[in-house]
């Protein structure tokens, strides 16, 4: 096991990460850049370094300056948490040449896998069913003569990256050419790839996610299903586990040929496999994140299993202690991002609180809401035993928060899942008005 961490990364999960660390009695160190010297993880790590300005590409992007702080720092490992570098073949390369271990995936997984178009092909030899699309195409012509063969509507997507960047809707041949450079334009700048693909659109469904654990012993189990349906502009808004769409039959099946895919294209670490269900009860596969998901904790929540923990484990050469069977997945969890509605000072802060409630976040009294990162906040995460009092507790946790001098989205969030559609179970990607 590694006795000291290097977290590259900031907000609420270099803090998640540093708190999972510390439960291990491993020692830990920051980074931070200008604008994050207040910051929270910054006084909780054991060593704190600053890295550079208030930009990500001046400080967290930054791949030989956290390299040489890692070393000097005497750290054996780098964990990338989510964003920034945990999906950078080239920066896990680095770690390799300086004789520090990645904390996710190896650099030859995250090149295999990274193009989503190629992963889709991979994916389709081992069984799953997977939405009809091309590989990249390269001009516009060829994405018209490409959309002539799978029919409209369909998306536009990048090849790289992820967050709902570079994704477009599509739902004629007029719509094309300016979408194309549009897209190929904004995935160029997001991910320093502008390759697109086409796949079919399949209207109306949900976003159905499954997490996955897997070691270099040749172990790997499923953590269960996400709903991630609840998105806006394509970015997740509220998450819960399980889906109120998918039965028990529909459950094992998915889990059981998620499991072998995975097994059968030789991935090691945390993975989610992203999947749009239809109203035929179809699982369709999208795509594989090769890290470490922002919404990682409803998973962790329903199940008891510490995603991060394993994370270092597994990269440290431990192998799973526990398999498939061993996997709980009873009673309901949801997730409400609290995101910022603009830049501002925390005055006030209170945290709901009960058994199985939960607020990961970065804030402090004092803390700043700047312009050079994402507003998300933290996460409230609820627990019960059945979704209807996991509802009931979501509400009143909502009730319960305070952040005083922010502008957030805790009202958004209370009028969702008190929303007749979300209530019943009955939603989709639609739900907030996305076509």
């Amino acid at each position: 096991m590694f006795s000291k961490i290097l977290i590259a990364n900031r907000g609420e999960i270099a803090v998640r990460i540093i708190r999972a660390c510390k439960e291990m009695g491993v020692a830990t160190v920051a980074v931070y850049s200008e604008a994050d010297k207040n910051a929270l993880h910054v006084a909780l790590a054991d060593q704190s370094y600053c890295i550079g300005g208030p930009e990500a590409s001046e400080s967290y992007l930054q791949e030989n300056q956290i390299i040489s702080t890692a070393i000097l720092a005497g750290a054996q490992a780098i964990h990338p948490g989510y964003g920034f570098l945990s999906e950078n073949a080239h920066f896990a390369r680095l770690c390799r040449k300086n004789g520090l271990v990645f904390i996710g995936p190896d650099p030859e997984s995250m090149d295999r896998l990274s193009d989503k178009a190629v992963l889709k092909e991979l994916i389709r030899s081992t069984g799953l069913s997977v939405i009809p699309g091309t590989k990249a195409v390269m001009s516009a012509e060829e994405a018209k003569r490409a959309a002539d063969r799978i029919g409209y509507p369909l998306m536009l997507k990048a090849c790289a990256g992820g967050g709902g960047r570079g994704i477009r809707l599509i739902h004629s041949p007029d719509e094309l050419e300016d979408n194309y450079l549009q897209a190929t334009n904004e995935a160029a700048s997001a991910f320093g790839d502008g390759n697109v693909y086409l796949e079919k659109y399949i209207f109306p469904a949900r976003h159905v996610e499954l997490q996955i654990l897997s070691d270099e012993h040749g172990n790997t189990v499923c953590l269960g299903d996400r709903d991630c349906s609840l998105q806006r502009r394509n970015q997740k808004l509220l998450e819960e586990t399980p889906s109120p769409a998918v039965n028990d039959t529909q459950r094992r099946k998915i889990i059981e040929l998620a499991v072998d895919a995975v097994k059968k294209i030789g991935y090691v670490g945390a993975g989610t496999l992203e999947f749009l269900l239809d109203n035929n009860g179809n699982f369709w596969f999208m795509e594989m994140n090769v890290r470490l998901q922002v919404e990682h904790c409803v998973t962790e929540m329903l199940t008891g299993i510490d995603l991060v923990k394993w994370q270092i484990r597994i990269a440290a050469g431990i192998p799973l202690n526990f398999t498939q069977k061993d996997i709980r997945m009873t009673g309901s969890a949801i997730e409400c991002r609290i995101n910022a509605g603009s830049c501002g000072t925390l005055k006030m802060l209170h945290v709901p609180g009960g058994p199985s409630v939960r607020f990961d976040t970065c804030l402090i009294a004092g803390a700043t809401v700047s312009p050079y990162y994402d507003s998300l906040l933290g996460k409230l995460i609820v627990f019960a035993k059945t979704r209807e009092e996991t509802l009931r507790k979501i509400r009143a946790s909502l009730c319960e928060l305070v952040i005083d001098g922010i502008p957030t989205n805790i009202e958004e969030q209370l009028r969702i899942v008190e929303d007749d559609r979300f209530t019943s179970g009955n939603y989709d990607l639609t739900f907030m008005g996305n076509r």
